[in-house]
């Protein structure tokens, strides 16, 4: 299905019924079932949060099969597509939840729109409140997706060769050719990458200070091995927000775990009862 919303055709797919909750993938991954069973992606659990709630789940700008005619795509454009999604679709105030990049979008949206949701789960997307460009998760980024620390673009003969050695980066990339290149055209999902790397590679602008805007219920959620968003951010994130809960998973790294799902899906309909 596809909506017209913030000047693009936002496509999705929509599953149960009741209060709506709106899933947001990172933008590397999308809606489409190619990337059921990848722990990086939300396509496995739409079922099961489809049991509770009704889910939407929107393909990120210029990822799976909506377009993005060109230019950067910052963190507030994508936190102003969700907002615009949410009034195309006249949802009531629904509850977000956020994987890496798209728990940093979630959260934007509670600062930048506080009415337009009822509670928000960011899973592991927090590390770019840290004002620091230095900050070591975001150097780590930078050395990934651009060869080398202080990186300002990303590098895709450097990813080439790191995937080489990583069966997860190559299988993820394959997912990604298979997924972005089919709705787009040959090599758009580098074209992915490249659009990606600023928004993820230096701070966005918001600090932890700014979480104290958001007045939905909201959840840190992170995994105790996760090495881009650290269990001791998460607490400094959690004790910014007004009404907020820190969940740590037990030898959890960056992933999506049917825990983690457990985990959101309790704290939400804990807090709609509330």
């Amino acid at each position: 299905m596809r909506v017209r919303a913030n000047g693009i055709d936002i496509h999705y797919v929509e599953a149960g019924q009741g209060v709506p909750l709106v899933v947001l993938d990172n933008a590397f991954a999308s809606s489409n079932p190619i990337w059921e069973g990848q722990p990086f992606a939300y396509a496995s659990f739409i079922g099961t949060f489809a049991e509770h709630f009704r889910v939407i789940a929107p393909d990120t700008r210029g990822s799976g099969r909506t377009v993005h005619p060109g230019g950067p795509i910052p963190y507030t454009l994508l936190a102003d597509d969700v907002v615009a999604l949410i009034g195309a679709l006249d949802l009531d105030p629904p509850v977000v939840c956020g994987f890496s990049d798209g728990g940093e979008t979630a959260t934007l949206v509670g600062i930048r729109e506080p009415e337009s949701v009822r509670a928000i789960v960011n899973h592991g997307g927090y590390d770019l409140f840290n004002p620091d460009p230095q900050a070591p998760t975001i150097v780590m980024t930078r050395q990934m997706l651009g060869g080398r620390p202080d990186a300002t673009e990303a590098d895709l003969e450097a990813l080439a060769r790191l995937s080489e050695q990583s069966r997860d980066l190559r299988s993820m990339f394959q997912l990604m050719e298979a997924d972005h290149d089919s709705a787009h055209g040959s090599g758009h999902w580098q074209t992915v990458i490249t659009q990606t790397f600023p928004r993820i590679s230096q701070p966005h602008g918001y600090t932890s200070d700014d979480l104290q805007a958001i007045t939905a219920p909201t959840l840190i959620l992170v995994g105790d091995r996760d090495p881009f968003c650290t269990v001791e951010e998460g607490a400094i994130a959690y004790r910014a927000l007004q009404d907020g809960e820190l969940a740590v998973l037990p030898n959890t790294g960056h992933m999506i775990t049917p825990a983690a799902v457990r985990v959101t899906i309790d704290f939400f309909q804990r807090r709609l009862v509330a």
